[in-house]
């Protein structure tokens, strides 16, 4: 077990480097200039030139590639100097000074993500940790949705077999894994929202906390999480309807599922206690990368019905070209999915003991 963890440690060191490596030069060598849309139309050469030196955009890219790395980096270097904001340990660390000399300071830290361009100065840490819960709420409710709704209907499509049933649910799942999220997002705001709101009481936008009109702060609106979290779950519940029922259909026509029936045990028992957990383990790998898959999945649903989560975010920043905002978030996705992939075999390993995690 410690070696796998330590294995797997190591492949995400390699991969979260290929992935912040691929992402920064991928949106620094696109067309625009992030200093220039930070002054919008109070753009002076001055200011140009100051908001350029503050945030390293006057050095050459290997360099400022080098000192992202040092900010990612938990044991990093840092100049004792003011005259450099982009490597000065004054202005924006936090952490353990390990060892010091005149000009320089080795340093034991949390990864940096670095500032906002567009949000005066405010850490992108700050910013994940506001919308990164909603994101994850809203997932979590999808995914239950999915697991919930798809194993009923997996097994009803099993017990009922080349019935009516099954071609019909079968339809429905074919139906739900070919529509995109953002004309699904865009459909049942419509529908549900609009059309009959007066009926279904939905909102067609909002987030998981309102600001009270009556001036008592923010208060929660469950409510609105409603139509993104089916909208968001469509997908892997057509997913997971499939995969049980394929998957139940197999392990129904097992040995020692024909030896219960031979004893006498009634169909939902057998279903029950003897089938149900062995078909779960491709349901529980299906549902892993879906999840992760939701955090960036989650842009187009959480855009459309305003919801104020990661993946809102990120549309935000792409537009104003907020950099440190929208590397911040891949990496956090890019974590997420490492985690994820990691817990999954875990449990995986826990569902079917015939899996040995070497």
């Amino acid at each position: 077990m410690l070696s796998y963890l330590l294995k797997k440690i190591l492949y995400a060191f390699f991969t979260l480097f290929g992935v912040v490596t691929v992402v920064f030069f991928l949106f620094n060598v696109l067309p625009g200039d992030p200093a220039r849309m930070m002054l919008d139309q109070n753009e002076n050469s001055e200011q140009l030139l100051a908001i350029k030196k503050k945030y390293g955009f006057d050095k050459p890219l290997s360099k400022q590639y080098l000192l992202y790395l040092n900010d990612l980096s938990p044991v990093s270097l840092h100049s004792n100097q003011t005259g450099d904001y982009t490597f000065n340990i004054n202005n924006k660390y936090s952490g353990q000074a390990v060892f010091t000399t005149k000009n320089t300071t080795l340093m034991l830290k949390m990864p940096y993500l670095r500032e906002s361009f567009q949000k005066n100065g405010k850490k992108v840490t700050a910013i994940i940790a506001e919308t990164l819960p909603n994101t994850i709420f809203l997932a979590c409710l999808a995914i239950a949705i999915a697991l919930l709704t798809g194993v009923i209907l997996g097994i009803i499509s099993a017990v009922f077999h080349n019935s009516w049933i099954d071609k019909f649910i079968a339809l429905i799942s074919t139906f739900g894994m070919s529509i995109p999220s953002f004309f699904s997002a865009i459909l049942f705001a419509w529908i549900f929202g609009f059309v009959l709101h007066r009926y279904t009481g939905l909102p067609m936008n909002g987030s998981l906390y309102e600001i009270d009109d009556l001036g008592n702060g923010k208060h929660l609106a469950l409510i609105n999480c409603i139509l993104p979290s089916i909208v968001l779950g469509i997908r892997p519940l057509a997913v997971v309807t499939q995969l049980m029922r394929n998957t139940l259909l197999e392990v129904l026509s097992q040995d020692y599922i024909r030896t219960a029936k031979a004893k006498g045990l009634s169909t939902s028992k057998i279903i029950y206690k003897h089938a149900i957990k062995n078909s779960l383990n491709p349901v529980v790998t299906a549902l892993s990368g879906w999840f992760a898959s939701m955090l960036a999945g989650a842009v187009f649903v959480e855009y459309i019905f305003g919801w104020n989560g990661l993946g809102k975010e990120i549309v935000d920043a792409l537009n104003n070209l907020d950099l440190p905002v929208i590397m911040g978030a891949v990496l956090i996705i890019a974590t997420s999915f490492i985690i994820i992939t990691i817990l999954v075999d875990l449990i995986y390993a826990y569902l079917d003991p015939r899996v040995k995690i070497n």
